[in-house]
């Protein structure tokens, strides 16, 4: 029996890349995604008030989403995929996550009770399934703390979605608050004590092809955006230079993101002591990334729709808000996987920032040709950078500990 459980565990020997059943599982998120970015797009005419409390609560939804992948990612990190039990767990997440998005367009609204519904069904019933698989086996004890936890804050998803309407912002605010805090905390009971995420032993590979895939996804997103909607509507010269401009945006998106940190987090993660601390500041450094694409392929459909609209404050949000969230956040991943700060990047959020008041006084068309022009220059920044230079490896300063250190030798709990 002990030998079955530890069968759930994914052997060294393992490739470590995702399976068919990951990238299966990757398809009810691609239509989540296609949500959040729906409900984003909705929120073009708004203004003051009413578009930061409309962009809050879409956001507070895709953090929902995240959690749920983000989870599910480090389960098969850390769980071997093709056990049958691990198998029906991410199918039956996958259901819940399809629900999730199926109901998101309305969340806020009429539909609020089958999304908290199947949100808790992973938050608590997943991981009690998971411990039941464990049983007997020391890591059965981090799937009951996250489902111990997720039960304390099941309350206050449950009040939002049957009660009152104006309290349900609030309520699943304060909700997912407590499970993004249980989360970076290890889920602490008493006597138990927490099981740090920092110290979990993953699959360094699979977690880096996790990301990345997410990111692709995200791309893939943008693309369905800028094609759906240029087919959409009456072709004009303007609209097909906006089609090629949100086009050449993306592609740089891409660019960026891979030279050379995205390219190089498998190195990263691998070579990483702890490789549990840097996935977990990695997943933090996706989320955002993740957002960012999702928020400028909203300002593709805007600028396409209408390439000489005029200016608006939701525009510009989108436009040029989106381009320099990815590029803080690519900041960030340089620095976790060379422990660096780009230049470049740096360079090219500060020209963003200082032309965003032109901006707001120019038509659409031109805050997109703008942003492209400057994500081209911080492509072709890093290019002249690492001219004539030796290939620069992972360098990360976090997860780095002394051979043999305490952490190096504890055998510490796995992920849920």
């Amino acid at each position: 029996m002990a030998a079955a459980r530890a069968e759930l565990l994914r052997p060294p020997a393992s490739s470590g890349r995702a399976t068919f059943l990951e990238l299966f599982f990757d398809l009810a998120f691609v239509v989540a995604l296609s949500r959040v970015s729906q409900r984003f797009a909705g929120l073009h005419d708004e203004t003051g008030w009413a578009l930061v409390t409309g962009f809050g609560r879409t956001l507070l939804l895709f953090l929902a989403l995240w959690l749920i992948w983000s989870h599910t990612a480090w389960i098969t990190s850390r769980y071997e995929p093709e056990q049958p039990i691990i198998q029906a767990v991410v199918v039956g997440t996958m259901f819940a996550g399809l629900v999730m998005a199926v109901a998101l367009p309305r969340a806020m609204e009429e539909r609020a009770l089958p999304f908290t519904a199947a949100y808790l069904m992973v938050m608590v019933v997943r991981p009690l399934v998971v411990a039941a698989a464990l049983r007997g086996h020391p890591r059965r004890l981090v799937p009951f703390r996250l489902a111990a936890w997720s039960t304390a804050s099941a309350p206050l998803w449950l009040a939002g979605a049957l009660g009152p309407e104006h309290l349900r912002t609030s309520l699943w605010a304060a909700a997912l608050a407590v499970d993004y805090l249980a989360w970076a905390l290890g889920w602490p009971l008493p006597r138990l004590g927490a099981s740090q995420v920092g110290r979990w032993r993953i699959a360094g590979t699979h977690l880096a092809d996790r990301y990345q895939q997410m990111f692709l996804i995200a791309l893939g997103e943008s693309i369905l955006v800028i094609g759906v909607v240029f087919s959409g509507n009456d072709y004009s010269g303007e609209r097909a230079a906006a089609f090629t401009v949100a086009f050449a945006t993306s592609a740089l998106l891409w660019r960026i993101y891979f030279y050379r940190a995205g390219l190089l987090l498998t190195e990263a993660l691998e070579q990483a002591t702890t490789p549990g601390r840097l996935g977990a500041a990695s997943e933090r450094t996706h989320l955002v990334i993740v957002l960012s694409v999702l928020v400028t392929s909203v300002g593709y459909e805007l600028v396409i729709d209408h390439p000489y609209g005029p200016p608006k404050l939701s525009w510009l949000l989108f436009v040029v808000g989106g381009p320099m969230l990815f590029l803080v956040a690519r900041i960030r991943l340089d620095y976790e996987i060379f422990g660096r700060v780009s230049h470049p990047k740096v360079i090219g959020f500060v020209a963003l920032l200082l032309v965003t008041p032109a901006l707001a006084r120019s038509e659409r068309m031109v805050g997109l040709s703008v942003v492209a022009g400057v994500l081209a220059l911080v492509a072709l920044l890093d290019a002249l950078r690492s001219r004539g230079r030796p290939v620069e490896r992972p360098a990360s300063p976090i997860g780095r500990e002394a051979p043999g250190g305490a952490s190096a030798r504890r055998e510490v709990p796995a992920p849920q």
